[in-house]
């Protein structure tokens, strides 16, 4: 579940009951607020493109160490690479963000992003880090082989990629392998916490980072200050309902971009039916005859995750009618465009390890290993439920993964913490809205916030009613009506 950032697009809200009028425990930090990170300029961000870029007025960069096994706490460490855009005005304390994948870089992420997020840095210092496996902090390498796995050809062995893949990554990375998952980083969270300055977290978790959130509220509940968890995931779904469940979510999404599309003149056909097929007959021809894109090819793999990236937000969907249209002419050149932004391929040809990062931290929590036959059988059921997304050879990367995952990361109950705000939108295409229901049941002490417009991620996409729920309750302490709604 990568996070990809939409444009703001201003709509109502309704709310089925008012807000309540008690407030979380104070946020506000004692002393200072100084914390002991050492903060210093920035010098190795990297930006939209993929290139280095220079950080903004007020942006600085720091790092702790943390445990590389938290149950030996005076052996090894590894660094934590942190971000921090310092609040504008009358300081709250810090907000801390995760912003998805799992494998996302909080530290490029957040210096690209703070601008959405200026109501709330008038109050709070916005900080991010990238968690243990991703980039700067010990992030995990598998030895080029991402390269292999997203352009090999569809009738590819598949199963033959994913062991060289598991390998690559044992070799490269396998000392920190079995301490990405999902619990460590929590317990990482809360040093960061300490680091800080801050007597309570107060966090933002989108896609990925709500589970993140969720892990941290279920072990650290007395510690939890002001959460908001937008894009929620249930952590307790198997491979096979996350794929399916996913699978009908983009399915949904795409239907709904057809139908905007075929009111707006769309190239692509003039019905919502023949939108989807002219996609699929692209597609379909990419299997046996990628297309030229300078010294690379569009395969067909990577044609289907540049289909699947402008699907995340309403505000993107025009460059996939305009990418799609090009490449039927036989220019690939935006779809490759599309699929480079969502494996974070560099204009080198080196990769971030976004990609690498999200298979090791999955791997390790989950104690699932769904063979290349399981694998198969899921892989048909997407096939029936969205054809765009199904794959002519199938592996499951977890199979041959070296290290033993499990099942504490699923775990979720945060009794005894402060309130904890879910978000979850109605047509959310990676993480749907069935998600954010399960999730706000199982954490206790959550509130659901419903959006019922596009896209993944319901702040970020505008919504003039969401953000006015989310910045009263970070900032003055105001928890929204349980059943709040916000519409389009």
């Amino acid at each position: 579940m990568t996070f990809l950032l939409g444009a703001a697009v201003l709509a109502g809200c309704g709310t089925a009951e008012k807000p309540a009028a008690t407030t979380p425990p104070a946020t506000k930090t004692t002393g200072t607020g100084a914390g002991t990170v050492a903060w210093s300029q920035c010098t190795d961000l990297t930006g939209a493109d993929g290139r280095p870029t220079t950080p903004a007025s007020g942006v600085e960069c720091g790092k702790i160490q943390v445990p590389l096994d938290h149950a030996k706490p005076d052996g090894d460490k590894i660094d934590l690479a942190l971000i921090r855009v310092k609040a504008g005005g009358d300081r709250l304390g810090s907000l801390v963000f995760n912003f998805g994948g799992p494998g996302a870089s909080g530290v490029d992420t957040l210096a690209l992003a703070a601008r959405a997020f200026g109501n709330l840095g008038g109050r709070y210092d916005l900080v991010s880090f990238d968690p243990r496996g991703v980039e700067r902090s010990a992030g995990v390498k598998c030895g080029g082989q991402v390269d292999k796995l997203l352009e090999a050809e569809s009738d590819a062995d598949a199963d033959k990629l994913a062991a060289e893949f598991a390998a690559a990554c044992q070799k490269d990375s396998g000392k920190v392998l079995p301490y990405v998952g999902t619990v460590n980083a929590a317990k990482d969270l809360d040093l960061l916490r300490a680091a800080l300055g801050d007597e309570k977290l107060n966090y933002f978790g989108l896609s990925y980072g709500t589970h993140l959130g969720a892990v941290y509220a279920t072990h650290f509940p007395q510690n939890v200050g002001r959460f908001v968890l937008d894009a929620a995931f249930d952590p307790t779904v198997t491979f096979e309902e996350r794929a399916v469940t996913q699978a009908t979510g983009f399915d949904r999404a795409f239907e709904a971009f057809a139908k905007d599309c075929v009111a707006q003149s769309c190239e692509l056909g003039a019905d919502p039916a023949a939108v989807e097929k002219t996609v699929e007959k692209l597609l379909d021809g990419l299997k046996d005859k990628p297309l030229k894109v300078g010294n690379r090819e569009l395969t067909y793999g990577l044609a289907q995750l540049a289909v699947i990236t402008p699907l995340y937000a309403k505000a993107t969907w025009p460059m996939l009618e305009q990418a799609v249209a090009a490449a039927i002419k036989g220019n690939g050149t935006a779809l490759l465009t599309l699929a480079d932004s969502y494996t974070g391929r560099k204009p080198d040809g080196t990769y971030s390890t976004a990609m690498t990062s999200l298979q090791a931290i999955n791997c390790a929590d989950t104690a699932e290993r769904p063979s290349a036959a399981e694998t198969a059988q899921i892989n048909e059921k997407i096939g029936k439920i969205f054809p765009i997304l199904e794959t002519e050879s199938s592996s499951g990367v977890c199979a041959h993964w070296p290290v033993r995952g499990d099942d504490a990361a699923k775990r979720i109950d945060a009794t005894g913490s402060a309130p904890i705000v879910v978000v979850g939108g109605k047509g959310d295409p990676a993480t749907p809205y069935e998600w954010a229901t399960e999730l706000t049941e199982q954490l206790k002490t959550g509130v659901l916030v419903t959006y019922e417009g596009e896209g993944h991620g319901a702040y970020l996409s505008g919504n003039g009613c969401v953000m006015k729920t989310v910045d009263a309750y970070l900032l003055e302490g105001k928890v929204p009506g349980q059943n709040t709604t916000c519409a389009v």
